[in-house]
């Protein structure tokens, strides 16, 4: 009797063993598929991104400006102002104080681009030292060459290089206007009512959660999302702001043509990491050599922001911003480079709000242990396992997930 029985005990172990197997391997296929489909939606979005950029674009960039007006909603909402109202305030003002910037800014821009060609003189003056420097440069280059003995073979003909006449700034504006124009008015649709619903939409999605602990994850999700971009933006803008003020100023006291408007170009530009100041820096002293005949003078506005800027991004900058929000500097090159390359120079003005949201969302939400997964010790690899009795150390459940 004891024979049979311990044959079908251990027939059933093996069983037991073959399903558990099986239901690993299972799992794991799964898995590899799902990771596989992963890696191909990520490589798919940029591209989808890209070529839906008229409506990504400015969705995208309505909701980070949504999110950012969150505090000044619920600002509204506290003094007892009903949620459409309250976004309807929101969206006023920010349509007011973009159109004061953009006014500011394009309104001179239009007569500098008509001023160029009178005044392209005088920046040939300015560039003249600079100029004479690349030919005799390039006298010397060719002298060493004319002396090599392949520089007689293989005389290419002259090319002819035609230049087109640009377009007037008139007509440019008045191809685009349209459809900038109705872009701008979806983005402040998508603002508004995205303001109008936040509170109902972020209690319905709180109170949806299945457990406490889901309604308590979310709500904190969100409170930092809200929180981390809204700082930023407005700490970030506050600065630019301020920046711009003082270096136009600067430029006013220099005596320097449309003082308000390069203050305004600082301003902007400055929200783009890296490339933004340097592309400052080039306007300006385009611009001081249009101002100014002497080349010294002309080199005065991009050295004073090249200074401002150094000590903006070297103490203000990390002093109020980095004990708030602290980002990888890799991370911000990257997100840069994407983020302009997908969408432009709109891109890159959203690619910093875009990383912290996301940032914040993975640090709440968790990210996937990709690596762990492919090295076999993934919180996939290990799904339906049971853990080892002997093991003296718990395994860490940040590595191994909890089935």
């Amino acid at each position: 009797m004891d024979a049979p029985t311990s044959r079908t005990d251990h027939a059933e172990d093996e069983a037991a063993v073959l399903a558990e197997h099986i239901t690993i391997k299972r799992d794991r296929l799964l898995a590899s598929l799902t990771l596989i489909a992963g890696i191909g939606l990520i490589f798919a979005i940029p591209f989808a991104l890209r070529a839906g950029a008229e409506f990504f674009l400015p969705v995208t960039a309505a909701l980070v400006i949504a999110i950012a007006l969150v505090p000044m909603l619920e600002w509204f909402e506290r003094r007892g102002l009903p949620s459409a109202m309250s976004a309807l305030s929101c969206v006023i003002i920010f349509l007011a104080v973009m159109a004061f910037a953009l006014l500011s800014i394009v309104i001179p821009a239009i007569d500098w681009v008509t001023l160029l060609p009178e005044r392209i003189g005088r920046v040939r003056d300015a560039l003249e030292p600079i100029l004479a420097l690349v030919k005799n440069l390039e006298r010397f280059v060719d002298k060493i060459i004319n002396q090599l003995p392949s520089a007689t073979t293989g005389v290419g003909g002259a090319r002819t290089v035609q230049v087109e006449t640009p377009n007037s700034m008139m007509d440019l504006l008045t191809s685009s206007a349209p459809h900038a124009l109705i872009q701008l008015f979806f983005a402040l649709l998508v603002i508004f009512f995205f303001l109008s619903g936040w509170t109902a939409m972020r209690k319905s999605t709180i109170t949806s959660r299945g457990s406490f602990e889901g309604a308590l994850t979310t709500a904190r999700v969100i409170q930092q999302v809200v929180a981390a971009t809204s700082t930023y933006l407005g700490t970030i803008t506050l600065i630019n702001v301020t920046l711009g003020a003082l270096m136009a100023g600067i430029l006013w006291w220099l005596g320097m043509d449309s003082p308000l408007m390069w203050g305004g170009i600082v301003a902007v530009l400055n929200y783009i990491p890296y490339l933004g100041p340097i592309a400052a820096a080039l306007l300006l002293a385009l611009g001081g050599m249009i101002s100014f005949s002497d080349p010294w003078t002309a080199l005065l506005p991009p050295l004073i922001f090249i200074g401002l800027h150094m000590v903006e991004a070297n103490a203000i900058t990390p002093m109020v911003v980095g004990k708030r929000v602290r980002i990888n500097p890799l991370l911000i090159l990257l997100s840069l480079s994407f983020w302009a390359w997908v969408w432009g120079t709109t891109g890159a003005l959203l690619a910093i709000p875009l990383l912290i949201i996301l940032k914040t969302v993975f640090a709440a939400a968790g990210t996937p242990d990709i690596a762990g997964f492919l090295f076999e010790q993934g919180t996939l690899t290990h799904a339906g396992e049971d853990e080892d009795e002997d093991e003296p150390i718990a395994p860490d459940p940040k590595l191994v997930g909890r089935p």
